[in-house]
């Protein structure tokens, strides 16, 4: 394989590791809160059932997505998912920070272990879809590789997508207190976060508008190193507004709150 796709693909693997870091801590938060009211044996148990149907879905959902993903419908959908996950979180952070609070509320109605297991799965899905559509997105303008193709997919692309989800799913398990704590003493990583998910989701929309069925702007543009050079600016921009733009937190994050 030619050199300068390999460093092509090993730049949005590391992409991928660091945006699934960032959003497995915020995700593996979320998962700790669900669970925190059971005994540790049973939360661990809960963690790990959870983690495991997230795997199998993600392997599931990515084979059935490699077929469609060249389907500019498919696309539009996800462009507009991930602008809309971006936007909403992004507004809820800066706008409606009692949420957190009426949520917490809530949890003090307590499920049992099944029942606590059946919601985070269900987090666990939500979160896997997130990842996969900004992976997909990532990916797509990569080059052909000589591997054999998966699905309907370029045996590279799902591969390198497929290593993104996997690895986020051990971050969440394994190295999430870290990313937790660095979310904690960085807030603005989260919101940058979600705003490199939603410039994921124009790069789509912009994909999606190059499609050769829709033509709304040219197919070489969509994928030319030009809108490469610009998406990926712009994407460590706001990877960099996020961390020097951010007042330093030293207070320390409740041991609850930190995933096991």
């Amino acid at each position: 394989m030619d050199v300068s796709i390999l460093l092509e693909y090993g730049w949005v693997l590391l992409l991928l590791i660091g945006l699934e870091g960032l959003l497995a801590a915020d995700n593996a938060l979320v998962l700790a809160i669900m669970v925190k009211h059971l005994p540790d044996e049973e939360r661990r148990k809960a963690l790990f059932y959870g983690l495991a149907g997230a795997f199998v879905f993600r392997f599931g959902s990515l084979f059935i997505i490699s077929f469609l993903v060249d389907v500019w419908q498919v696309q539009a959908i996800g462009a507009l998912y991930l602008l809309f996950i971006a936007i909403n979180h992004i507004a809820r952070k800066l706008y409606f920070k009692n949420k957190g609070e009426q949520k917490e509320g809530v949890e003090k109605k307590k499920a049992g272990f099944w029942g606590t297991v059946f919601k985070v799965e269900l987090a666990d899905i939500a979160f896997a879809v997130d990842s996969i559509l900004a992976a997909v997105a990532l990916a797509m303008t990569l080059p052909n590789t000589n591997l054999p193709p998966i699905g309907g997919m370029d045996g590279g692309k799902f591969l390198v997508i497929f290593a993104g989800g996997l690895i986020g799913l051990i971050i969440m398990r394994f190295a999430a207190n870290f990313f937790v704590k660095l979310l904690h003493s960085k807030p603005g990583l989260e919101i940058a976060a979600f705003a490199i998910v939603g410039w994921v989701g124009v790069k789509l929309a912009v994909l999606t508008l190059g499609h050769k069925d829709v033509g709304v702007i040219s197919y070489d543009f969509a994928h030319s190193t030009e809108w490469k050079l610009i998406f990926y600016t712009v994407l460590i921009g706001i990877a960099l507004a996020g961390w020097f733009l951010t007042k330093e937190k030293n207070s320390a994050l409740p041991e609850e709150d930190l995933p096991l």
